[in-house]
């Protein structure tokens, strides 16, 4: 099942099933219940959203705004260097353990949204990502009970000012940009895309393919992962975790690839479907 988060053109936010072309709406009633896709999650109410997809009309996803299809997380976690060949293009070794930084709901649009490169820089990169929804709460989670706790996945672009990223040690200040990043199109729950390790992805800027990668190449995989950031913290419905980036960023190339104004950049995930965001400048 494939689940999006929207704005309806009066400005209502819902969510539904995409199918056959169309986004299948849940319905007020059912809203009403459970006000957002996190609120199904905690209730575990999966089924009971996919009994009532349509209930509230068929629309076209042209007719919406999409927005996250978690708009407002708990948490939002990140893994930085998480990729061999990503790694090795940053001339490092392999941590012993995941390098963990966060984002704020703020900063992540939906598909085919605006990313703001801001004011302050120019050097706005690319990092095309799985993301992980956990659907079942956790703490202490053993690795080989890890993917039952999962919800679903989705595209994550994890929109990146190397600038501010390398003001110091920590990456928080080129990665919480307002509208920086993106996460779409929509979740896709994990009984539909049961080996998320069997898939490939492909980040496109402009058409052209920057980045191309097994998701088998993690360094730490999602079981790993889940274990060892439920050991530091309680893993709640919702919460988003961003796997990674491969090779290929702007950053590490000659001469540097950074988005700009009028750009196009889409984050292509098989099994998933693709996230597409146009780049604009801050007003």
């Amino acid at each position: 099942m494939r689940i999006a988060s929207y704005i309806t053109s009066d400005g209502t936010a819902s969510y539904g099933v995409a199918r056959d072309g169309r986004l299948h709406d849940v319905g007020a009633d059912f809203r009403a219940r459970h006000a957002d896709l996190r609120a199904v999650l905690a209730a575990g109410a999966l089924d009971e959203l996919a009994a009532a997809a349509g209930q509230g009309g068929e629309l076209a996803q042209e007719e919406v705004t999409l927005v996250s299809p978690i708009p407002s997380p708990d948490k939002i976690i990140c893994i930085g260097l998480n990729y061999m060949t990503h790694i090795r293009e940053t001339g490092r070794d392999k941590p012993e353990k995941p390098s963990i930084f966060t984002r704020y709901p703020s900063s992540v649009v939906g598909h085919a949204q605006p990313m703001i490169r801001p004011k302050a820089s120019d050097w706005f990169d690319y990092e095309g990502e799985l993301a992980v929804i956990i659907g079942t709460p956790g703490r202490d989670i053993a690795e080989a009970d890890a993917l039952a706790h999962v919800a679903g996945y989705a595209c994550f672009n994890d929109g990146s000012i190397r600038d501010y990223q390398r003001h110091t040690s920590q990456f928080w200040a080129g990665k919480n940009f307002v509208d920086s990043g993106a996460m779409g199109p929509w979740l896709v729950t994990a009984d539909e895309l049961t080996d998320p390790a069997a898939q490939t992805m492909e980040t496109r800027l402009n058409g052209e393919v920057v980045q191309s990668t097994p998701i088998a190449d993690l360094a730490f995989g999602i079981p790993e992962l889940i274990a060892y950031l439920s050991i530091v913290t309680e893993l709640l419905p919702g919460d988003v975790i961003a796997t990674g980036t491969p090779s290929g960023v702007g950053l590490f190339r000659e001469p540097k690839l950074f988005m700009k104004d009028g750009d196009h950049v889409e984050v292509e995930i098989s099994g998933i479907g693709t996230l597409a965001n146009p780049i604009r400048d801050q007003a």
